[in-house]
């Protein structure tokens, strides 16, 4: 933990100077954005969003953003009539999507002319495929049966032209980074470590929107580092690392690092504070239950966790987390009692447990908890009645969780996992397994998207919330167990966040 902490120390002259900044690029973007008049322009404005959040700049103009695509929506059909360039369809459709607008994939066909078939990849036409098309697929519903062919078709041609060398160096990292993990499954704040790099190599890029984009996350990467000098302080005050059994994983950057996938503005510097050490508490108790204590200690020790992980005040958020906190406990104690015994049930009754114990509900709750009085019981609320797109990311993370870390488990014989329930039920190879629980994944991110757009009567911000977990979920099991061992992709991930500063 301290590695990360001893080589860079926030400088707040450094900070003032940089919001300073910020006050003063921020208008003229603004200015930018809203100057555009017209369909063609109105196009321009999308266009501009979609390199506003890859840049990580769109929290600094959300209203702007928010008006444009009111504006947008009732003309969308107008803006796709027409227009043959398929990176500019693909980005209309994925920056609507991205804000919950829904749009139909059939109109990315019309780049097609009518035809099924997509056109060949070459490396003239390649950022309009990656950029666009590619990461465009992403946002697929279950009945994106087009997006399907999409997702299969530019898979497999940005593969070959990845490889065979003949695109700009800069292109084929921006490929290779999209195919490992693309966009929209990417945390809001860690996209633009590359794609700021990779922006500032494009021939005909916007000085104004780089220099407010490497400003940006330089003030963000110093805010970040200030809350773990805070949290280091916390932590050390309590004395875990003498205190707590050897067992422990000490996760206090990775724990920042995962929660900013939640609340990355600077502003919210409280809101990613409370959810380090909420993190921090329901990281012993998985090691305490998964792996090394008796089902009486592991009770004893979630009894007296509960008065350091909720803060003052806010009396209903308090409770209800607290129950949120306890149906948590109960499913550890559920696997753990399975795990003792070597009990393998069916992959259902696995699942029903398994969902819960994930700590879906648990992190959401503890999001919810640092909203205003009303939006956060209306936010409880809400995930007291189980919605779907909450079950649906349940599943995506007890799967993707059970698939990379099955190894691990099985190395120290612990057996109740998806992977072994499953193989069990149904008698099947452990690669069988791993390809069918992947389809339930893909199905599940299938209906996270499609509940994302046809949700009513909640607030958008309680349900970005879903989609943000859902972006942490799938860059921490990303084809590895990333939080019990982060090294390789995430150990470069947080070295980018916390350790190589973004150079002006």
């Amino acid at each position: 933990m301290g590695g990360f902490l001893e080589l860079v120390a926030p400088k707040v002259l450094e900070i003032d100077a940089l919001r300073k900044e910020i006050d003063v690029l921020k208008p003229k973007v603004k200015k930018a954005l809203m100057s555009y008049q017209g369909i063609d322009s109105a196009k321009k404005r999308l266009l501009m969003i979609y390199l506003l959040v890859s840049l990580g700049l769109a929290h600094h103009l959300e209203d702007e953003i928010d008006e444009t695509l009111k504006e947008g929506v009732e003309k969308k059909e107008e803006m796709i009539e027409g227009e043959n360039d398929l990176y500019t369809v693909s980005i209309i459709f994925w920056v609507f999507r991205r804000y919950g607008h829904h749009i139909s994939s059939g109109d990315s066909q019309r780049t097609n002319k009518g035809q099924r078939k997509f056109q060949r990849i070459s490396c003239r036409r390649c950022q309009g495929y990656v950029d666009g098309l590619y990461e465009a697929a992403y946002l697929r519903t279950t009945k994106d049966y087009i997006m399907d062919e999409a997702l299969i078709f530019t898979s497999r041609h940005l593969e070959s032209l990845a490889a065979d060398g003949t695109c700009p160096p800069h292109l084929s990292v921006r490929i290779r980074n999209a195919l490992t993990l693309p966009q929209h499954w990417n945390m809001e704040m860690l996209f633009p470590v590359e794609y700021i790099s990779f922006y500032e190599q494009e021939k005909y890029h916007d000085e104004m929107l780089l220099k407010f984009a490497k400003i940006s996350f330089k003030l963000v990467q110093l805010q970040y580092l200030n809350e773990l000098k805070i949290l280091t302080e916390w932590y050390n005050d309590l004395e875990f690392e003498s205190k707590l059994p050897p067992y422990f994983r000490h996760r206090i950057v990775e724990n920042h690092f995962f929660v900013q996938a939640m609340c990355f503005e600077p502003q919210l510097s409280r809101a990613r504070i409370i959810m380090v050490k909420y993190f921090t508490i329901l990281v012993l108790l998985d090691d305490t239950f998964d792996r090394y204590a008796s089902l009486p200690q592991a009770e004893g020790l979630a009894n007296s966790l509960e008065r350091e992980l909720w803060p003052q005040g806010r009396s209903y958020n308090v409770s209800a987390s607290k129950e949120v906190f306890k149906t948590h406990v109960k499913t550890n104690f559920d696997l753990a009692k399975w795990g003792l015994v070597y009990h393998v049930p069916s992959f259902e009754e696995y699942m029903e447990v398994g969902e819960v114990e994930v700590a879906v509900y648990a992190t959401l709750a503890s999001r919810y908890m640092s909203k205003g009085k009303m939006a956060a019981k209306e936010a409880f609320e809400w995930l007291k009645s189980r919605p779907k797109i909450v079950q649906s990311l349940c599943v995506k993370g007890r799967l993707m969780d059970d698939i990379t870390g099955f190894q691990d488990d099985i190395s120290r014989g612990y057996v109740t996992n998806a992977v072994s329930c499953y193989m069990k039920q149904y008698g099947v190879s452990e690669n069988e397994a791993f390809r069918e629980l992947n389809k339930m994944v893909g199905e599940a991110d299938k209906i996270i998207n499609e509940e994302f757009l046809t949700i009513t009567g909640v607030r958008h911000c309680v349900l970005k919330a879903v989609i943000d977990l859902a972006r942490m979920i799938h860059v921490c099991y990303n084809g590895y167990e990333g939080y019990t061992d982060p090294q390789g992709k995430i150990k470069e991930y947080m070295t980018s966040m916390f350790v190589d500063q973004i150079r002006l």
